[in-house]
């Protein structure tokens, strides 16, 4: 990266230039990249499957087959909540490639403003 070279954001292994989106390592050129997208991963069969588990012991109507229910199925929104993954995909004439996976919301908005800002700025 050059001197003079502006940075609209750098943290934990990802950077953002006017020229370059730099994410652990791999670099992405920002002059052939068209726009930026986000998307929200949310993986639900294994929670499914043990909320409905939690469900059926649930209404078993026995005392600890109950209690045991219950707790599968905060189990399963526990799982579900932290399971979420922020996707940032990026666009060009060569199509669309996934560049950042991550579980922090924040860090996502933050880096596709980021993003967005060096497009812009590129003219």
């Amino acid at each position: 990266m050059s001197e003079n070279e502006k940075v609209y954001f750098d943290d934990g292994g990802v950077t953002v230039t006017k020229s370059r989106f730099i994410v652990h390592g791999q670099t992405y050129t920002m002059n052939g990249v068209t726009s930026v997208k986000e998307e929200v991963d949310q993986p639900w069969k294994g929670q499914a499957f043990l909320g409905v588990i939690g469900l059926v012991l649930l209404f078993s109507g026995d005392g600890g087959a109950m209690f045991l229910g219950l707790l599968l199925i905060a189990g399963a929104i526990f799982w579900f909540m932290k399971a979420k993954k922020y996707l940032i995909f990026l666009s060009s004439a060569s199509g669309e490639v996934q560049a950042l996976s991550n579980s922090d919301s924040s860090l996502i908005r933050n880096v596709i403003s980021a993003l967005n800002q060096a497009i812009i700025d590129r003219g």
